[in-house]
């Protein structure tokens, strides 16, 4: 299957990062690559850069990471990114955010009425995306339905291994976080940041 990673200008390398560390560990089910709205090099906040693929070259849509970063804020005006994200979206198996990505999927309407969260210090600027979603600022990490997200930074670390155990169980995601040797914050409705 495939867990593609959508990228922008100015994301937050830990939000890309933390997940593809948990997720690179199921090799044996997911391919990773990294795609963005026209392909091409693309910098973090960080300045790391990676080489991305067009969107419009994915094949296979199974699952899709949004990160967040300073770059949401000029990417939630971009109308034909988040239309791109909105058509990846709809046809996804799983969608998973993280911090200020969020913002992104609440730009194409989809999460209205469900439960979300994200960083808790750029809380109300990504609520204001979209009213209409149930907006839960005290979650390290939230999934409702094919939706997950989760509050900044690190916790989309957490979020990765939530998904892993839901998809594969506790004992391979408890495995992961041994493995890189990461003191998991299981509490998903709890988030000590908040």
């Amino acid at each position: 299957m495939k867990f593609n990673v959508i990228l922008f200008n100015g994301f937050e390398t830990l939000d890309v990062f933390g997940p593809v560390e948990v997720i690179g560990k199921l090799d044996s089910h997911y391919q990773i690559d990294f795609y963005s709205q026209s392909g091409g090099p693309i910098r973090s906040s960080q300045n790391v850069r990676v080489e991305s693929k067009g969107i419009d070259e994915i094949a296979e849509i199974d699952t899709i990471l949004i990160p967040g970063g300073m770059g949401t804020r000029t990417e939630v005006t971009n109308q034909i990114f988040i239309d791109q994200i909105s058509r990846l979206a709809v046809n996804a198996e799983y969608v998973l955010t993280v911090c200020t990505g969020t913002a992104l999927l609440a730009r194409t309407g989809l999460i209205k009425g469900k439960k979300a969260t994200s960083n808790k210090i750029a809380f109300e600027w990504v609520r204001e995306q979209d009213k209409e979603v149930k907006w839960v600022r005290k979650a390290r990490w939230i999934n409702d339905g094919k939706f997950y997200s989760s509050s900044g930074v690190s916790a989309g670390i957490d979020m990765a291994l939530g998904f892993v155990s839901d998809r594969y169980g506790i004992d391979v995601a408890e495995k992961i976080a041994r493995g890189i040797e990461y003191i998991w914050n299981k509490d998903k409705e709890n988030d000590p940041f908040c």
